[in-house]
């Protein structure tokens, strides 16, 4: 069954509904003194909610499994979640409030690059843990900040030469205009050349362009072998449908590292959507015991119903889980001891897989899977184990540099 974009929100709003926590619940102590205050800064409306709510839901369903479980510590964790509304004022505002009037442990938050640009640093200066479980270009280098989502080397280096094995060498890049669109762009170009490959050209979007005929057009008129997408946010999801209106889906393959993180193929028809190549590290037809058992709960917490658990949300999840195994291993919240148990090579086997700290980046390693999409759902064809952001490793060293805050741009 087709879902629309707006039943979409309509469901997962009436799980999300609950981190809605404003000022006046918070100022009426609802919360005990020994509770263990989780802060969840994740876009509930605005452009990119299709892609905050699955995590806010994430962040809900971790905490309650390691409340059943017994807390932490002896204590219980409580949430403290807000709607930033894709607005980066909101963002600073609302990481200011947690970290130092709330005073959370940690926060788990951010969606596009410069979101977590304004809270990084509000929260390192506050000194209150953060974690960004998104996939990005990579680069953060902070020792405060863990990041739990993909960079380019964990998915493009494998996804660009596979594509290129399968489909041809000439590449047509359309992407969102902004840091990860651009960065992501030039990891194509390396990638291609390096396998024989070329990209013929490089178009980006605003988040809020939904019209793409002009561009459709071009590509018609270049025929290249492939159409690689790094497409973002509910206004692109008109990319693709414009794309099959054209008939192009069935012409000219189309392989992306954005599609499903925002719901796509369900906004989408399986007509429109069939087809559609995306890498990823997580999907719902994982075949494992942890994920099984981690759709389970989560179906049972949200409901049959729910459209579709995210590669953010499972991102969301584990890093929630690895900061609370740190917790237990440390014997405290104190930001530094937690950090240096996260240091200390942690890892669990999660929905994704088996995911690892890197001490030397903040990153995990992360199992990389190639996917078709297929009536709405997604076919893994291929997966590659344990890759690593060697990409933030060429720049990035905090167990030798542990005072490095930076973003580095990096360019292949």
């Amino acid at each position: 069954m087709t879902i629309s974009r707006r039943d979409f929100l309509k469901k997962a709003a009436t799980s999300s509904a609950v981190l809605a926590v404003g000022p006046a619940l918070l100022n009426s102590k609802v919360f005990a003194a020994d509770d263990i205050l989780v802060g969840g800064i994740h876009d509930l409306s605005g452009g990119l909610d299709l892609y905050g709510k699955p995590m806010a839901d994430a962040l809900i369903l971790a905490a309650e499994e390691i409340n059943e479980a017994g807390g932490l510590l002896g204590r219980q964790i409580k949430l403290i979640s807000q709607d930033p509304q894709s607005n980066m004022q909101q963002y600073t505002q609302i990481a200011q409030k947690m970290a130092l009037g709330d005073k959370v442990a940690v926060v788990h938050g951010g969606m596009t690059s410069s979101s977590r640009e304004v809270i990084r640093p509000v929260l390192r200066k506050a000194e209150t843990l953060y974690f960004y479980n998104t996939q990005y270009e990579g680069g953060v280098c902070d020792r405060n900040t863990f990041c739990t989502g993909a960079t380019p080397a964990q998915n493009l280096a494998s996804a660009i030469p596979e594509s290129i094995s399968r489909f041809g060498k000439t590449i047509y890049v359309v992407a969102a205009d902004y840091n990860y669109g651009q960065i992501i762009s030039e990891w194509v170009k390396k990638y291609a050349k390096e396998h024989g490959g070329e990209v013929v050209a490089v178009e980006f979007f605003p988040l809020d362009v939904s019209e793409f005929g002009p561009t459709i057009q071009k590509i018609q008129a270049a025929a290249p072998d492939l159409l690689f997408s790094a497409l973002v946010g509910g206004a692109h999801v008109s990319f693709y449908r414009q794309w099959a209106a054209a008939g192009l889906n069935k012409k000219i393959p189309l392989v992306s590292s954005t599609f499903s993180h925002g719901q796509e193929q369900l906004v989408l028809s399986a007509e429109e959507g069939n087809g559609i190549v995306t890498f990823a590290s997580y999907f719902e037809t994982i075949d494992s015991p942890a994920n099984k058992a981690f759709l389970e709960r989560w179906h049972k917490r949200f409901g049959d119903d729910y459209p579709v658990v995210t590669e953010f949300a499972s991102n969301t999840y584990q890093g929630v889980h690895l900061w609370a195994k740190a917790v237990a291993e440390a014997g405290t919240i104190d930001r530094m001891k937690v950090i240096e148990a996260l240091e200390a090579g942690l890892s669990l086997e999660g929905p994704s897989g088996k995911v690892t700290i890197d001490p030397r980046t903040h990153h995990v390693k992360v199992d990389a899977r190639m996917a078709e999409t297929e009536n709405q759902t997604f076919k893994i064809l291929k997966q590659w184990d344990q890759q690593a952001s060697t990409d933030t490793q060429s720049v990035c060293d905090l167990i030798e540099n542990p005072d490095t805050n930076e973003q580095f741009v990096i360019r292949p």
